[in-house]
């Protein structure tokens, strides 16, 4: 039988809090109002773990626990039976905690969207919007489907774009590893050739000492080299740090188109979600708006929202700013001809999305064999000279 918190007030006003157990949330409320008492809240406990060894929760977790609950919705579950079932069925303790905070609020008589804020569950604002636009059309299994379908393209979106950077990443932090043992391990062991004033090349010198000086200071190259690391880390934690990279990257050639694109694919779906679940347009441009990444896009479509207040249709708005291409425009005002608006965003988001993925593609394609020559260029440089130091002395010998 599980075990709830309760707090309530009593006659005199006294606030007091519990632990006790009961068959679900509602028999537990029910007993608690049974002696005249106001309830305040019952969440049910779950239980402890450790906090190192508790797994946090990703979106995948929380994908899939929407997923089941619109599942329920629509086979014609209650929605206090379907959140009790998930309050219960959820694998992650933060899931279940959540859904029974929700079945709380929902007893005391609150809305789903309410008890969907009462949660603390980390959702993105479009979601709150469509659960408040699909209880206002009665159809909120259909706008929380919508809210899974677009959590798993953002999902599939942030998992490109990691895989994008991971290979290179690795690529690079193993070839500087190479190079760092080569200068720390190999090419000290050829530093007696330094020794009695021997007039070596200026390439086979430079390499030598500098192999020499590593060898001489390893401790301190390796404490800075680990300095340097969580430097970089603590600040790719500041959002602010995070958002100058990013729209310093969408300034390079090769990585603008992608950039762009993959944000127009973003911003179309949200928007498409949006206007499928009866969201106003105005809502929808604003929403989608904060999933943009790139600060110059936003801006524009920015822009481009303030136009449409003012009247203009969304399809001249957005040609206005250069936001899309002609392609676009033209599936846009199709859209907004034949009131299938929706739909046309979402064909744009899958135009869009597809060329993000093929642009990813060039990038890997460029940046794997220049990271190769790179590297390789440099191990073959101190190698080279190496074999100058070495054969410099050799002829020096005859």
């Amino acid at each position: 039988m599980p075990e709830y918190d309760y707090e309530y007030v009593d006659r005199q006003g006294v606030l007091h809090k519990g632990q006790f157990k009961a068959d679900s949330v509602s028999d537990a409320i029910r007993r608690l109002n049974d002696d005249g008492q106001t309830v305040v809240e019952v969440v049910e406990r779950q239980p402890s773990s450790p906090g190192l060894l508790r797994r946090r929760l990703r979106p995948q977790d929380l994908t899939v626990a929407l997923h089941e609950l619109a599942t329920l919705l629509e086979a014609g579950v209650s929605m206090s039976e379907a959140v009790q079932a998930q309050s219960r069925g959820s694998h992650h303790a933060v899931l279940a905690e959540a859904f029974s905070r929700i079945g709380a609020e929902l007893t005391r008589g609150r809305s789903f969207l309410d008890a969907l804020k009462e949660s603390r569950l980390p959702l993105p604002d479009y979601v709150l919007q469509l659960a408040a636009a699909g209880e206002l059309s009665g159809q909120l299994a259909e706008a929380l489907r919508q809210a899974v379908s677009q959590l798993e393209y953002d999902r599939k979106v942030a998992a490109d774009f990691r895989s994008a950077l991971t290979y290179p990443a690795i690529l690079i932090t193993a070839g500087l590893a190479a190079v760092l043992f080569v200068f720390v391990f190999v090419v000290p062991r050829f530093s007696n050739l330094l020794d009695e004033g021997n007039a070596l090349p200026l390439l086979a010198e430079v390499i030598l000492r500098t192999g020499l000086w590593f060898n001489d200071n390893s401790l301190l190259v390796f404490a800075a080299l680990g300095g340097g690391a969580a430097a970089a880390v603590l600040l790719l934690r500041q959002a602010a740090v995070r958002q100058s990279l990013l729209d310093f990257g969408a300034r390079l050639p090769v990585l603008k188109d992608w950039f762009s694109e993959a944000d127009t694919a973003r911003w179309a779906s949200v928007m498409s979600a949006m206007l499928f679940s009866r969201v106003e347009l105005m809502d929808a441009l604003t929403l989608a708006l904060r999933g943009v990444r790139v600060s110059r896009r936003r801006d524009g479509l920015e822009r481009t929202a303030a136009a449409v207040r003012s009247g203009v249709a969304l399809s001249a708005a957005l040609e206005r700013q250069d936001a899309l291409t002609p392609t676009g425009y033209n599936l846009i005002r199709v859209g907004e001809k034949s009131g299938r608006l929706a739909e046309m965003l979402r064909s744009l988001a899958n135009l869009y999305q597809e060329n993000s993925s093929r642009r990813m593609q060039r990038f890997l394609n460029l940046v794997e064999p220049l990271a190769i020559l790179l590297i390789g260029g440099f191990l073959g440089l101190i190698m080279v000279g190496i074999i100058l130091a070495i054969t410099s002395i050799n002829e020096g010998m005859l």
